[in-house]
């Protein structure tokens, strides 16, 4: 019973956070973007969170926060996300999942999974094509969105250009809070 009661409350809530389980865009002017192709390879390695949407789901991270993919031989891509917890000395809370590829044309578009086979949308919506040194993941609800870089730091007029750029993709600027970084080796 404890069992079935940890799933449903798990299904439960990866339906809540990826906010796309009974939304449909009938607008085809409202349909998220992609960027036009991703070398899974380039993008593969350590992200660091420069701001986000606030969500729950990453409630406990007090800052810190990177990404890391790893594309495996099948196609598949590891993620393992960590944070700190309480403060940027904090604890370091890592979650680890994996994600797959959904437009094998593009590769921009992705699942990623922390609870199979409960997943969310990964949607690269934009990225420095030339070096793969930043880039802005969202989600068709637009409900999630994530900008992230190479470094702890990213350059005052690559952010701006970030900013001005979302409004045309459907995403409210105001509501990023940015995520403090250590930048301190």
């Amino acid at each position: 019973m404890l069992r079935s009661t940890r799933l449903l409350l798990a299904a439960c809530c990866t339906m809540l956070i990826t906010g796309t389980a009974c939304m449909s865009l009938t607008d085809a002017n409202a349909r998220l973007q992609t960027v036009d192709s991703v070398d899974l390879e380039r993008y593969a390695g350590l992200w660091y969170e420069i701001a986000r949407y606030p969500n729950n789901f990453q409630s406990q991270c007090a800052g810190g926060t990177t990404a890391e993919y790893i594309v495996q031989d099948n196609g598949d891509v590891t993620v393992i996300n960590r944070c700190n917890v309480g403060s940027l000395d904090g604890e370091i809370d890592s979650q680890e999942g994996f994600a797959r590829v959904i437009d094998e044309d593009t590769n921009a578009k992705l699942v990623v999974y922390f609870f199979f086979p409960f997943g969310g949308d990964y949607w690269i919506i934009d990225l420095d094509e030339e070096n793969y040194e930043w880039a802005v993941v969202g989600e068709p609800s637009r409900s999630f969105l994530w900008i992230l870089s190479r470094s702890p730091e990213l350059d005052e007029d690559v952010m701006n250009g970030i900013l001005e750029r979302l409004p045309d993709k459907g995403y409210d600027a105001s509501r990023l809070q940015m995520t403090p970084q250590n930048t301190s080796s």
